[in-house]
């Protein structure tokens, strides 16, 4: 499995879990009662689908491999595994954030996923 694996956040929540140092969830998280992650092969789809044409998003890369049995690989969209967590994120967890910016059609780009697989 993979050993970074990304969430796409607003940023004023992301902001939130600064100020308290562990990152909850976003709405979403919280009803499903797991944290939603995608893989970087995963996470355009991820943008394309659920958040296309939001500004003051982040890309937040995790190190997957803290978590233990608290990460579970299950099947999603299309039957692909996709991360989920079963518990808060301590931010110690979190090995960058950059800005997810959008192109002219409304869809995100992702340079920073281009360049870790090079």
């Amino acid at each position: 499995m993979d050993k970074t694996i990304y969430k796409i956040v607003p940023k004023e929540l992301w902001r939130e879990a600064r100020a308290s140092g562990l990152f909850k969830g976003a709405p979403i998280d919280l009803k499903d009662g797991y944290i939603h992650f995608s893989t970087g092969a995963q996470a355009v789809e991820t943008a394309r689908l659920y958040f296309k044409g939001q500004s003051d998003l982040l890309l937040v890369a995790v190190d997957a491999t803290v978590f233990g049995e608290a990460l579970k690989w299950e099947a999603s969209r299309g039957g692909d595994l996709f991360p989920h967590l079963y518990a808060d994120l301590p931010l110690d967890a979190v090995i960058w954030e950059k800005p997810l910016l959008l192109d002219a059609d409304g869809l995100h780009v992702f340079p920073c996923l281009v360049e870790e697989n090079r």
